[in-house]
Order: structure tokens, then C-alpha cells, then sequence
């Protein structure tokens, strides 16, 4: 597949939006490509542990497809794709009637080493940190969870986290530092 450029850049999500409105399949393609991974970590994030994560981010793409009509143009697309997908984790958690603990699949985007391998202390250190992160952010509240994990572990920006959780700004700055609070006590709990 190849998509145009425009002026030797790579398109953008608002053009690839309107040519996928116009029926081209390869500028959804993209979008889904460019977004796929993410979307993935917020399926873990808002579903559980028991969520098909696969099945998530594939239908919330297709029923994604289907609404692009009524997508807001100028709108960014990553927080209203991610708020699909959100929603339909939810939803599939709530049909089953499963209340498992949250568990999160967070590439590690950054190697702070420079590729050098970890020593075998830092490395089960650095694993026995990541496990009470995840053990105490599963004890939080879903709307913590969802805050916490959109600016931190998807890396949104508040703007982003506004739109991805149908939000003001400021809303998303004070659920911040309310669950950044909780999740200080859920950590000091485990200490």
C-alpha cells in the first residue's frame, strides 16, 4: 500500500479521515496501523484482566469506521478512537459480569540504558516495582485507572485525556492529583 504524500510529508489523521470518509480503505488502514498498539494498552487498561483485547481493538475500529461520518472534523482523531475503545472494553467487562484484576500490557517506549542489558538486581527490581504499580492501580477506582492511565501509561496529553474521557481540561488536572494521592496510599499500603 502506498498513500500519497503531501509536499514529501506523511498524511496527516484529519486527511487521512476524509479520505477515509470518501471510501478509501488504505487511509483507514493507516489510521488503524498508527493507533492499533495504543489502542491495545487502553483495551487492557479499561477491560481487565479477562478482556479479549484483540477482539476490543478490532471492533472498536470497525464500529469506529462506521461513525466516521459523524466524526467532528478538525477534531483529533487518537482520543476519539481511544474513547471507543475504552467504552467498548467497558462494555464487554460489564455483559460478562467479570471483576478481574486490572492488568496492564505498557510497552516500555523509552530504553533509558542506551541498550545496554539491565543487571539481574535492576531487573527484578524494576519488576517487582512494575507488579505493585499494577496491583495497587488495579485496587483504584475505574475513573482513577482511566485518568492515570491515559496521561501515564498511554501518555496522552490532558487535552487528549479531556477528549478521550468526554471531559474539561481542568477536570482532568484535579482527577490527576486525586488519584495520584489514592495511588500513593494504595503503594505505601503495600510497603
Amino acid at each position: 500500500m502506498q498513500l500519497a504524500l503531501v509536499e514529501g510529508r506523511p498524511l496527516e489523521d484529519a486527511e487521512l479521515v476524509e479520505q477515509a470518509r470518501r471510501g478509501d480503505g488504505d487511509a483507514y488502514g493507516e489510521l488503524v496501523r498508527r493507533y492499533q498498539g495504543v489502542a491495545a494498552r487502553v483495551a487492557y487498561l479499561a477491560g481487565g484482566a479477562d478482556a479479549d483485547v484483540e477482539d476490543v481493538v478490532q471492533e472498536s475500529f470497525v464500529r469506529a469506521y462506521r461513525a466516521l461520518a459523524r466524526f467532528r472534523p478538525g477534531a483529533p482523531f487518537r482520543p476519539w478512537i481511544l474513547r471507543i475503545v475504552a467504552n467498548e472494553a467497558r462494555n464487554r467487562r460489564r455483559a460478562a459480569g467479570r471483576r478481574a484484576r486490572l492488568v496492564l500490557r505498557v510497552a516500555d517506549d523509552r530504553d533509558p540504558s542506551g541498550g545496554a542489558a539491565p543487571s539481574p538486581e535492576d531487573a527484578v527490581v524494576r519488576e517487582d516495582e512494575r507488579v505493585a504499580l499494577m496491583e495497587a492501580m488495579s485496587r483504584l477506582r475505574e475513573d482513577d485507572r482511566m485518568v492515570l492511565g491515559y496521561r501515564f501509561l498511554v501518555g496522552l496529553s490532558e487535552r487528549e485525556t479531556a477528549d478521550a474521557l468526554g471531559v474539561r481540561p481542568g477536570t482532568v488536572k484535579s482527577r490527576t492529583s486525586r488519584a495520584l494521592a489514592r495511588l500513593r496510599e494504595e503503594l505505601s499500603r503495600d510497603a
